[in-house]
């Protein structure tokens, strides 16, 4: 039976972060849903048009199109061993969905609540600068680059994603609040939901996580 881990926790808590290390750690797959739909939104289509702006106003994407993804996603055969779900489900409806996936394929769940309080992530999401040409995160106030503006590791351009300006990181936090926090009601009255503080340093949160991981793989 193959693991599913599901990270949740709002924007800017270290999710992303928090499921490299597991896939290194495992061999499991990452799927980001955030990072899948950024790609769609450079397609210049009716469909990446459509994603690219709901993604600009800080809104949700449909679940109709975030399903459909993860499913094309999880059938190939990297996933075969377990994956990692990084931004899915956000709604009660998509851990609906989720649950009758892994039920089809007959895999085993895990969800990994990371927690930290709203000034953090504020500040965390606000000072996040992206660089353009290869896609490594920098911070102003945590990691910033060597040279300002430039990535250390390929020198391309660093960029403010419109995602991450201040109005619109209010907004994804606030939908968060309303559309995600169900979710986790959702699992927490069904059990086998994990909560861990993502407020400490990534090496302390990753210890817990990875306690949560092989103790349900045990």
């Amino acid at each position: 039976m193959a693991k599913v881990i599901v990270l949740m926790g709002m924007p800017g808590v270290g999710k992303g972060t928090q499921a490299k290390l597991l896939s290194e750690r495992f061999g499991w797959p990452q799927i980001s849903t955030g990072d899948m739909l950024r790609e769609m939104a450079q397609n210049e289509t009716p469909l990446g048009q459509h994603v690219r702006e709901i993604l600009a106003s800080g809104q949700l994407v449909s679940d109709d199109i975030l399903a459909e993804i993860i499913q094309e996603r999880t059938r190939r055969a990297d996933c075969q061993n377990g994956y990692i779900l990084d931004g899915f489900p956000r709604t009660v409806h998509q851990a609906e969905l989720l649950n009758r996936l892994i039920q089809e394929q007959g895999n085993e769940l895990t969800v990994i609540e990371v927690t930290a309080d709203r000034d953090v992530l504020l500040k965390r999401i606000g000072g996040r600068l992206t660089c353009s040409r290869c896609g490594a995160i920098y911070n102003l106030h945590f990691q910033p680059p060597q040279q300002a503006g430039q990535c250390d590791r390929c020198g391309g351009p660093l960029i403010h994603r419109s995602d991450d300006q201040p109005e619109a990181v209010s907004r994804r936090l606030d939908v968060y609040e309303e559309k995600t926090a169900p979710v986790i009601e959702y699992y927490r009255q069904h059990g086998g939901l994990v909560s861990v503080d993502g407020g400490r340093p990534v090496d302390h949160v990753f210890e817990d996580i990875l306690r949560a991981v092989t103790g349900a793989a045990a």
